[in-house]
C-alpha cells in the first residue's frame, strides 16, 4: 500500500473538527464546550467534510482489499506499484477536489472512476488467478 492513501482517510476526518471547533458548530450537546453555544445541524462546510470522509470509508476499504488480495497473487512488481501509485493519486484529487477545494463535475468523476478501474482490475486478475488453481 501507498502511505499516501493512508493519508487520504482521516484528512477529511480532522477537517470536519477542526470546522467544527472553528465555526462552534456542535451536533452533540456532551460536545459543548461552553455553555452558551447552540447545537446546529446544519453547515454546509461540515456536512460535505463529512461525506467526503464517508465516501472514502466506502471507496478506500474495498480498494485496500482488493490490494491485498492482489499483492497474494505475486503480481508483476511494475504494474502493481503503478497501479497504486495511480490510485493513491487519483484518491487524493478525488479528496481534494471533494472536500478541500470543491470543482465542478467531471474532475471527481474521473478520479472516482480511475480508482473504480483500479480496484476492478486488481479483483478481475484475482479472479482469474483463482480460476487458474482451482
Amino acid at each position: 500500500m501507498n502511505s499516501k492513501t493512508d493519508y487520504t482517510m482521516p484528512s477529511p476526518k480532522t477537517t470536519t473538527n477542526f470546522l467544527t471547533v472553528e465555526n462552534p458548530i456542535y451536533i452533540n450537546p456532551e460536545d459543548l464546550i461552553f455553555k452558551d453555544v447552540e447545537i446546529k445541524y446544519n453547515n454546509p462546510r461540515i456536512e460535505r467534510a463529512r461525506r467526503a470522509h464517508r465516501n472514502d470509508l466506502e471507496n478506500i476499504l474495498p480498494y485496500f482489499t482488493m490490494a491485498l488480495l492482489y499483492i497474494c497473487t505475486d503480481p508483476n512488481p511494475s504494474i502493481a506499484c503503478n497501479l497504486f501509485r495511480i490510485g493513491s493519486i487519483a484518491r487524493i484529487i478525488h479528496t481534494l477536489v471533494y472536500a478541500f477545494r470543491p470543482v465542478p463535475q467531471p474532475s471527481r468523476f474521473i478520479a472516482f472512476f480511475i480508482m473504480y478501474l483500479i480496484t476492478f482490475y486488481m479483483a478481475f486478475d484475482v479472479g482469474v488467478h483463482t480460476l487458474k488453481h482451482i
